[in-house]
């Protein structure tokens, strides 16, 4: 068995570890070796040369289609038509895009984006590149908000429209924001060690003796957020779109490949289009220096939190006596925990958020069975429960922390009830259900802190502080430093 500073010591070498491959990988990703001979200049056997060099005269078009595929002009419609595109200047435009009827039955509507040369038909040019990408998706609507008192809706939706769309069914969306990138480099790859990520995306064409690549055209899907979805209607005939075009280095084209590529990654494991979405704001939502920094912080954050759960578990599984510890505080963190869990649960939270909340409630409802000295015991089918008996001192501990609670309830109780009785007046909800875990959620939100006082007045009373976890706190420390 591994003693407890040598497994902590472990612990702290595999995270050593893991920062340090991550940060050889990321270095991986965003540095790509260029083709050695071409800095001899000539013809550069073996390169790969870019064809933007050539300065060619470009134009960017937008198309829409029903299909998938397309080999022609016909069944598409043109929404936007960049002349004289210029891949260093950014833009965003925005269009109304019609809406076929085969769309508006849960169909899907696909973008076609052409990169091509100035006047002539994208279908037409050998050299252009193109990408496709849905602008559609499906998720299954949020459900409607009413005040419960008076039913009044949050939308004016028709009462048979709503019939018909079920909830619990999934529905067209359409997204609302397409996102364009050109990789404006003049990067002359090897060929022999095209990287895969990009290779993909990349067209080749030979031009005389050498082997030049046609601009690198790439759809950002990390901007494509859930916030930005609309549904589409039976009678919906034209929706907007916004276009924003910007250039994008070599480096972090890649990474975002790498990204999008894990995002996809998630979805087949099961992850929703919501759940999806709580990553893609991470990368989206924040500078890469940043969200460099921000790694290495969680990274640390990560650590800390699994030494303080680590500890925390120990402490309350060699816990034999409950003197000096509030039993109140226990069952209000049990209490808080369970009630936050049921509130991420009723807004249809992201699994990446609702699964670690889950696990915080299960190992509170455990400290509480140790505060209570519960045991449950089968008889047959049915449990029976049985609670421990306390000694002088624990019951001493127990009447300073009936006390504390009593004093505590004069000023929360009111507090609490008033608030859920004015979110009852004035904010609308999905049910009943919904209006009573939000009143308990925001009065562990606001008053939460409070229900440190039981704690502090057993101390002040008993004065002392050594029945206390202090290895578990010295570890949530840094956590609470970063929030």
């Amino acid at each position: 068995m591994l003693s407890r500073s040598s497994f902590t010591s472990l612990v702290v070498g595999v995270f050593a570890v893991y920062v340090a491959h991550t940060c050889w990988v990321m270095y991986g990703i965003v540095y790509t070796r260029p083709c050695p001979a071409a800095a001899g200049g000539g013809g550069g056997a073996g390169c790969v040369w870019p064809y933007l060099a050539r300065r060619p005269k470009l134009q960017l078009s937008v198309y829409t289609t029903t299909r998938s595929n397309i080999g022609a002009e016909s069944n598409i419609d043109l929404v936007l038509n960049v002349e004289d595109f210029d891949i260093e200047s950014k833009f965003e435009r925005t269009v109304n895009v019609s809406v076929p009827k085969k769309t508006r039955n849960n169909g899907t509507l696909y973008a076609y984006i052409f990169l091509h040369h100035a006047g002539i038909l994208p279908w037409r040019d050998g050299k252009q590149v193109h990408i496709v990408s849905p602008l559609t998706t499906y998720m299954v609507p949020k459900p409607e908000e009413i005040n419960l008192l008076t039913g009044e809706s949050t939308t004016q939706q028709i009462e048979a429209e709503k019939q018909t769309n079920a909830l619990d069914e999934p529905v067209s969306h359409w997204r609302s924001r397409l996102t364009l990138n050109v990789m404006v480099e003049d990067f002359v790859f090897d060929g022999s060690s095209l990287p895969a990520d990009v290779h993909r995306y990349m067209k080749m064409v030979q031009l005389g003796k050498t082997v030049h690549y046609l601009p690198i055209l790439f759809i950002d899907q990390l901007s494509n957020r859930v916030k930005d979805l609309m549904v589409i209607n039976r009678s919906t005939t034209e929706l907007p779109l916004t276009v924003s075009y910007d250039k994008i280095s070599l480096g972090k084209l890649r990474f975002w490949i790498h990204m999008q590529d894990a995002v996809y990654s998630l979805q087949q494991f099961g992850f929703s289009e919501k759940d999806a979405d709580e990553v893609k704001g991470i990368f989206v939502d924040t500078n890469l220096y940043f969200l460099a920094l921000t790694f290495f912080v969680a990274a640390f954050h990560l650590l800390f939190d699994f030494l303080a759960f680590k500890n925390d578990i120990s402490f309350w599984k060699k816990k034999r006596s409950m003197i000096g510890m509030s039993t109140k505080a226990v069952l209000w963190r049990c209490f808080s925990t369970v009630v936050i869990f049921l509130f991420l649960l009723d807004e249809q939270t992201s699994l990446l958020v609702l699964i670690p909340a889950g696990i915080g409630a299960v190992i509170e409802l455990w400290k509480v069975k140790k505060a209570l000295k519960m045991t449950i015991k089968w008889q047959g089918l049915r449990p029976k429960i049985q609670f421990g008996t306390y000694n002088d001192s624990e019951k001493k501990t127990e009447e300073y922390d009936t006390q504390a609670m009593k004093y505590l309830s004069y000023l929360l109780y009111p507090l609490c009830i008033g608030g859920a009785g004015y979110s009852l007046l004035n904010v609308k909800y999905k049910s009943w259900y919904s209006w009573l875990i939000n009143s308990f959620v925001n009065g562990v939100y606001a008053f939460g802190f409070l229900f440190m006082l039981p704690q502090l007045f057993v101390n002040y009373k008993m004065k002392s502080v050594a029945h206390l976890p202090w290895k578990a706190f010295t570890y949530k420390v840094p956590g609470a430093t970063r929030h």
